[in-house]
């Protein structure tokens, strides 16, 4: 695996490896893993990615398993012991907004069907295919991630700017982000 040739923003990492090769870019049309991917993109904002993946099982098990409707649910009391988890990050106001984005989730769920169906109507549900020959060319927002992000700041979503989008549009596969020369572009394309 390592002779691939990768997108130039992965590191000799395994996970970072990983991740990459299995999940980023690959079209996301299932509610749970699209929420995950936004909790975690949320959580990012401000820090490696790196950092995120290494705590992401922390993180599913912090979070109900990334299930939207227990973590809608979720107490002052989860808060205290979320701010407690040190295999999280500990940021009182992004546990409150990743609470109140699940609310908000919910709710778009029962307004569109599935919030997949919200989210990818942004896209004409198809993921847009680019042509990046290289990591420079990888915009860090987009007209559309700041539409949006626009949108869903509307409904009262936290921490969802249009950068925090836009890497969540590439991380579900509304993007295809690959550099061409990437080993994933083609295969995620098809």
């Amino acid at each position: 695996m390592s002779q691939k040739h990768r997108c130039g923003w992965v590191t000799s990492d395994p996970l970072y490896q990983k991740y990459h090769d299995e999940e980023w870019g690959v079209p996301v049309r299932d509610d749970r893993k699209m929420f995950e991917f936004l909790l975690l993109e949320t959580f990012q904002a401000g820090l490696r990615w790196l950092t995120i993946l290494k705590k992401r099982e922390n993180f599913r098990e912090a979070f109900a398993g990334f299930d939207p409707e227990k973590v809608a649910r979720f107490s002052e009391q989860d808060v205290v012991r979320l701010l407690e988890n040190e295999g999280i990050i500990r940021y009182r106001l992004k546990i409150e907004s990743a609470i109140n984005n699940a609310q908000r989730f919910l709710e778009l769920q029962k307004e569109f069907g599935t919030f997949c169906d919200y989210i990818w109507s942004f896209v004409d549900h198809e993921p847009i295919q680019n042509e990046r020959k290289s990591l420079a060319e990888v915009p860090a927002k987009t007209e559309r991630a700041e539409k949006l992000s626009k949108d869903l700041k509307k409904r009262g979503f936290k921490f969802i700017g249009p950068t925090t989008v836009y890497a969540h549009m590439q991380a579900s596969g509304m993007v295809n982000d690959h550099e061409v020369s990437c080993f994933r572009h083609e295969e995620v394309k098809e």
